[in-house]
């Protein structure tokens, strides 16, 4: 029985299994190909269903645990890169600093991680997956324990600026192993659970880290990551299987023209388009959201943690469905259903009056759903549109494109909103029409994304096939092997 998927996954099936060599093209070795043309017969069939249910088990579980030691490093960089901003206060009150120089602080960090995304988007294709996420991860690690151990400002925002040379290439490269491990039909709920490190950040990480920076001292919450982060790096030792298949199709080109290349592609510039306009949608009025509802809303400092917690704790949820739902029914007609949804609570929460508390949260909490489903179907999208072996170098690029349109839209908006005498945001609601006309753009931007032909190469195992279908039924409803007849 001969079953079709995209994706280089399966290419590196034999370390998932211990089993059979395999090609560039994922297609298992002579060896097995002779196996599998012996048709079982007899006590034979069940033995080899038997097998293939436990390898297909033993599959699904390696699966599990790459996507939860990715989110687990998403979670850490990401609790790293917004700890900075709640923890604004106490900086500048213990470091002696202004908020000129502690918007230094903050902005060294994306400053760096785009700079180096782009540096990055020319080399990671010429490195294994595997090494080339432990090494950005041991020394995002290693600028997160610096910046604990800052004495000075200087020095505080030295560190942030190797943090974020480092972290900020991780989350494209997470991006890309996903690529490589998972099919394209179970690629968008893995995006998903991915996205899923930024919900536990938001509802645990930021307010727990807040926590201990404001009663034990804001070095400690940066030590604190770093710690967590070891035992996470030595998982990813154990868990990555090498991803070199793309290595095969990598050339000898200069670096300066394969950044020339990923940026001259036309699928790629779709693609950088709508990553583009989606930050700039989200954080020409996100930064400022937290002064609004403060300022404009009535809400006291301390109710503002209940936004964080009520939004990450649906979105820990909504993200996976979203996901499988993208999966189902297609990326593109399910990104296409978010955007509008996003657009409307981006209104929404722009144009708030004085309400009880419970209502702002509601709708903060409903546009953070939004936000992260729009995401996740829009990454899954485009993580399926490009080539397996310029992935890696892509997504790094991407990443870099997209901390650099995150400044950009924060800047914008700076542009718009003022601050009224008596602390008040003015031009909020226009920040809110801004951000809804750059949503409504991404639904055109993201049709202009092509994605991968399937091609004879993607086969998969009947073991493979099994574990996707797996996933598809109850735990108590086992799939039995067949063979055609």
């Amino acid at each position: 029985m001969s079953i079709l998927a995209t994706g280089p996954r399966y290419g590196c099936d034999a370390w998932f299994h211990g089993e059979f060599s395999v090609t560039q093209t994922g297609e298992v070795g002579e060896a097995a190909e002779a196996t599998h043309s012996r048709k079982p017969r007899g006590d034979a069939a069940v033995t080899v269903a038997r097998a293939s249910r436990d390898s297909a088990a033993a599959t699904l579980a390696r699966e599990r645990i790459v996507v939860l030691m990715l989110a687990s490093v998403q979670f850490i960089s990401i609790i790293d890169f917004m700890i900075i901003m709640p923890l604004g206060p106490q900086l500048m009150r213990k470091l002696a600093i202004g908020p000129q120089q502690f918007g230094l602080v903050v902005a060294s960090y994306t400053i760096a991680a785009g700079l180096a995304g782009l540096v990055a988007s020319s080399l990671m294709d010429r490195l294994g997956r595997k090494a080339a996420f432990l090494g950005l991860d041991a020394g995002f690690l290693i600028g997160t324990f610096l910046c604990g151990l800052a004495p000075t400002y200087w020095t505080l925002v030295l560190a942030r600026v190797l943090t974020g040379a480092f972290g900020g290439i991780l989350g494209g490269l997470a991006l890309a192993i996903i690529g490589d491990v998972f099919p394209d039909e179970r690629r968008g709920r893995a995006t998903g659970a991915l996205m899923s490190g930024f919900a536990l950040a938001s509802v645990a990480g930021v307010p727990f880290g807040l926590y201990l920076g404001t009663h034990f001292g804001w070095h400690v919450p940066f030590i604190l990551l770093g710690i967590l982060g070891c035992p996470v790096w030595a998982l990813a030792v154990w868990t990555l299987p090498p991803l070199r298949d793309h290595l095969a199709k990598a050339t000898s080109t200069h670096p300066l023209r394969v950044v020339f290349e990923t940026f001259t592609q036309p699928n790629h510039l779709n693609a950088f388009a709508l990553i583009v306009m989606l930050m700039v949608a989200a954080f020409t009025i996100f930064p400022y959201m937290s002064p609004f509802l403060v300022s404009n809303i009535g809400m006291s400092e301390d109710e503002l943690g209940l936004v964080y917690i009520a939004g990450g704790a649906v979105t820990l949820f909504s993200a996976p469905l979203i996901g499988r739902l993208a999966d189902r029914y297609g990326k593109l007609r399910v990104f296409r259903i978010v955007c509008p949804l996003s657009a409307v609570f981006t209104l929404a929460a722009a144009n708030l009056v004085p309400v009880p508390v419970a209502v702002a949260v509601a709708i903060m909490a409903a546009l953070m759903v939004c936000n992260s489903g729009r995401m996740v179907a829009a990454m899954a999208m485009i993580t399926g549109s490009v080539e397996p072996h310029r992935r890696g170098g892509f997504l790094s690029a991407n990443s870099s494109v997209q901390h650099l349109s995150i400044g950009f839209g924060t800047y914008v908006g700076g542009l718009i909103v003022a601050e009224a005498a008596d602390g008040r945001m003015l031009h909020v609601p226009i920040l809110g029409l801004v951000s809804a006309a750059a949503t409504m753009l991404c639904i055109w931007l993201a049709g202009r994304i092509r994605p991968l032909r399937p091609t004879a190469e993607h086969h998969i195992t009947a073991t493979e096939a099994l574990a996707a279908a797996a996933e598809m039924y109850d735990a108590a409803e086992p799939v039995e092997a067949c063979e055609e007849g």
